[in-house]
């Protein structure tokens, strides 16, 4: 018998770091491609559509301070990401024909993105988008509550509302951190810091889905 819980305790002295490393490291978020019968919906409107900005170029860094009047301080779209959010204004419209209210990022790669998708759409630049990874804790705090807020609030009957803006956002409001281009769906609920998660379309999705749909 000895033997026996002495060969119970190595192996619970074995497994312990296993065991507690999984119990305090968190799920990691897993994004999923919505489902045909919520792309079949979103023309109806009541939807929040987060969109972080195209693909960039990282070899050209936010300056550290970011001035945010001179685009030449900041990290640009790629020459691909420009032509991969051309490429996105001719798909988005086929599945999300109705997009009423834009809100972005005073960020020129948020604006440049709509731009690009949306060229002949009307937008409203939100300080509170701003991006969040080089800011302190207490700093982040009215971006992240500005980005809860709208994601949980319900467009106006038959509308949807997109907000473009950065993937460490999103971290800090859901524990996600989606690729450059990638647009994620919503459903708000109206309460406080309500919304559910419907999906994601990456960039290499979209022509898949279309196809779907037709």
């Amino acid at each position: 018998m000895f033997k026996t819980y002495a060969m119970l305790g190595l192996w619970t002295l074995l497994l312990w770091p296993q065991w507690s490393l999984a119990q305090a490291t968190p799920a990691r978020f897993t994004p999923f491609i919505p489902a045909t019968e919520t792309l079949q919906q979103l023309n109806q409107g009541g939807f929040i559509f987060f969109l972080r900005h195209g693909p960039s170029d990282s070899s050209k860094p936010d300056q550290v301070p970011v001035d945010l009047t001179d685009c030449s301080t900041q990290r640009p779209l790629s020459d691909d990401g420009r032509i991969q959010m051309q490429q996105l204004g001719t798909q988005l419209p086929v599945l999300i024909p109705k997009i009423t209210q834009i809100f972005s990022s005073p960020l020129c790669r948020a604006t440049d993105t709509i731009q690009l998708v949306l060229p002949n759409h009307t937008y409203t630049i939100d300080d509170h988008l701003i991006y969040v990874a080089a800011l302190t804790t207490e700093e982040k705090q009215p971006i992240i509550a500005r980005t809860r807020e709208l994601l949980s609030t319900p467009p106006q009957a038959g509308e949807n509302y997109l907000l473009v803006a950065h993937g460490p956002n999103l971290v800090e409001v859901m524990d996600y951190f989606p690729t450059e281009g990638a647009l994620i769906i919503f459903k708000p609920s109206g309460q406080e810091s309500g919304f559910e998660y419907l999906g994601t379309i990456e960039l290499h999705d979209w022509s898949s889905l279309i196809s779907t749909m037709e």
